[in-house]
């Protein structure tokens, strides 16, 4: 592959797959072989990997199930068992990330994997890109994606999608290519899995099914079995006494209900208890939704309520995951210690179990605990409409004007590549990245609150246009990121 393939394949899916998944892993707290082995035996499994007529498995369950982490670990055993030549790519859906939540998504960063694994495949996509399509359009790729199932020299491939119920743009597109292609090509076995949704039911009927209710008992004792590794890791950290930590072990065991996240949840609380856990322990009642609920009542009478209501709102109401950096450049509470990560992760620390940090950035901790927070708490983190939240966020324009300057990184060159450019270690556009690539999508979520202010709003949007634009551009343009925001203000003619 030389180096103008090698371009062309960047400009499909420009990030490396397998550390994603490794955040996920991290971000859920680890992979624990003893809790998805029991999958590996499970007969609609075998039937899936063994019988050459069953080329579809849907995995379905409720939220906090643990079905992310049973993909996880079926794409590594896959990866111990498939002989050199067949093929596997995967994707996690993830609705809290603009980036990897809509179809096209999907399908680009099955396509990378696929031509990274076997190089010929790029013909398929020097082809459209030699005639200009976009390679950012779901037409493009369902067409390239056909092109490379039908190619000749396609060998056994295992294509595998978690949480297609996170999928918020194009699930309809998506779920009719996976059905049509299933059928047709007896080289490719799919592998997908969702929470129950009758939407995704009525086009997956056919499919061959593994349902986690339905396999209660093995879900139950791996439950179980992640219950003995958290209380173990927790009585290291806090220094039980074996009394504490058989008493910790009874309690989730009798309330865990077959759900990994309401253990992990209750763990993450546990962890910043100082003294007398098992009265704290028991506040917290089974049940998800009444996890969540007495979370956010903990929030409600601590004295950092408005921060934290703050805090969970701005993750809300945002398109992605947030960096320490970012987060802070949104509050003014936290405006004075913006550079102090430690102070930054206490303030994370204080708003329950609902968030998490991995790497300097902060996630939901389940995709039920934002969908909580927006349809059963929204009252709360978004007292003034989310709306409200979006303008606020959109108030970042201000630090964008403060920030962006000419030749921000320093490169002294127009000429100078953009794919040699390296991100300076104090980066200058740390914390108005996210404001960099999406101030105009919350401006069009705004609504009525930036009509109502709309002659204060838009003479802000144009003096900073005005004053900054080529610089916003050229930020842009270093964070890889020029045709994503350039269409949408010709989308909103700004």
């Amino acid at each position: 592959m030389n180096e103008t393939d090698r371009q062309c394949l960047k400009s499909v899916w420009p990030t490396d797959p397998e550390i994603e998944k490794t955040r996920i892993q991290q971000t859920k707290g680890g992979l624990l072989e003893d809790v998805y082995r029991w999958v590996l035996e499970n007969p609609d499994f075998r039937r899936w990997r063994d019988d050459p007529k069953t080329r579809l498995l849907w995995i379905r369950g409720d939220p906090g199930k643990g079905k992310t982490m049973l993909v996880c670990g079926i794409v590594d055993e896959l990866k111990k068992s498939i002989s050199g030549s067949q093929l596997l790519s995967f994707f996690f859906c993830q609705a809290a990330d603009s980036r990897t939540n809509s179809a096209t998504a999907v399908l680009r960063c099955l396509i990378r994997q696929l031509v990274d694994q076997q190089p010929s495949l790029i013909l398929h996509i020097r082809k459209r890109h030699d005639l200009y399509e976009d390679l950012n359009s779901w037409y493009t790729m369902s067409q390239i994606l056909t092109d490379i199932l039908e190619d000749h020299a396609m060998p056994s491939t295992f294509l595998m999608i978690d949480g297609l119920d996170q999928c918020q743009a194009g699930l309809p597109e998506l779920l009719k290519i996976i059905n049509q292609n299933w059928s047709s090509y007896s080289h490719v076995k799919w592998l997908v899995s969702s929470r129950n949704r009758p939407s995704i039911k009525e086009r997956l009927d056919t499919a061959e099914q593994l349902s986690l209710e339905l396999n209660a008992e093995s879900v139950s004792s791996a439950v179980g079995l992640y219950i003995n590794y958290k209380v173990r890791e927790l009585a290291k950290l806090k220094r039980y006494n074996s009394q504490t930590q058989n008493a910790v072990q009874q309690h989730l065991s009798t309330n865990a209900n077959g759900t990994f996240l309401w253990v992990a949840s209750v763990c993450q609380y546990l962890e910043s208890v100082q003294w007398n856990p098992l009265a704290k322990m028991k506040t917290f009642p089974p049940g998800l939704d009444s996890l969540y609920q007495r979370m956010m009542q903990e929030i409600r009478e601590s004295e950092e309520d408005k921060l934290c209501r703050e805090l969970l709102g701005f993750m809300a109401a945002a398109y992605r995951p947030l960096t320490l950096q970012e987060l802070a450049s949104f509050s003014e509470i936290l405006a004075d210690c913006s550079n102090d990560d430690e102070s930054l992760t206490e303030a994370i620390s204080l708003c329950g179990s609902f968030l998490t940090i991995r790497g300097r950035t902060v996630y939901f901790v389940h995709q039920s605990a934002k969908d909580f927070l927006t349809e059963k708490a929204s009252n709360e983190v978004f007292p003034s409409g989310i709306q409200s939240a979006h303008h606020t966020i959109l108030r970042s324009l201000y630090n964008m004007r403060v920030a962006l300057r000419r030749d921000i990184y320093s490169i002294h060159s127009p000429e100078f590549p953009i794919d040699k450019v390296k991100r300076p270690e104090q980066d200058p556009l740390g914390p108005v990245r996210y404001s960099c690539i999406y101030w105009v999508d919350h401006l069009r979520d705004a609504g009525h609150i930036a009509a109502r202010e709309q002659a204060e709003n838009y003479d802000k949007i144009y003096d900073f246009l005005r004053e900054k634009y080529l610089y916003w551009l050229e930020a842009l343009s270093l964070l890889n990121c020029m045709s994503q925001e350039f269409v949408q203000c010709q989308d909103w003619r700004i």
